[in-house]
């Protein structure tokens, strides 16, 4: 498919999924979306969509990793290559496990700071700017999630052929 057909089918989610900032919330336009802009089978969409608003949450995943960085340098705390591949895999199960709600992902974060011996206050500065954050990784999440929707049902056309 290309990118312009995708991301023109799926602006109706998008623009809800940035308005709210929750993918929960998104859900129903993203299956709406799925199966009647995308022509996706609707015993794919709902069952990647579904699993992917809960569990595929790539644009937390960076979110964390990138605050996690940027407050480690804010405070001049060095971390080893060892302490980042640990905030890297932490990241990654953490964007499997955030709640699809605004701001869920920040108890996330103050966890990983503590881990890492980064002063855990620092995340008042992320707070001032993270509601703006929290849409645009929301818009990446359901984004993420519809493409997989296609990736997957492109698949099952083969496998069922």
């Amino acid at each position: 498919m290309s990118p312009l057909r995708f991301f023109s089918a799926v602006r109706p989610a998008m623009i809800t999924a940035f308005s709210t900032a929750s993918s929960n919330a998104t859900l129903p336009t993203a299956l709406l979306v799925a199966e009647e802009n995308l022509h996706l089978p609707s015993h794919v969409s709902r069952f990647v969509l579904t699993l992917g608003s809960t569990a595929n949450q790539n644009g937390t995943a960076l979110f964390e990793g990138v605050t996690v960085l940027f407050l480690a340098q804010f405070y001049g705390v060095h971390l080893t290559i060892a302490q980042q591949i640990t905030v890297a895999f932490i990241c990654v199960l953490g964007g499997i496990g955030t709640a699809g709600v605004p701001a869920g992902s920040i108890p996330v974060v103050v966890m990983i700071l503590g881990m890492v011996g980064v002063p855990a206050e620092g995340i008042g500065m992320i707070l001032g700017v993270d509601r703006f954050l929290d849409m645009c990784r929301t818009t990446l999440n359901v984004t993420g999630d519809l493409a997989a929707a296609v990736v997957v049902s492109r698949g099952e056309e083969h496998r069922l052929a």
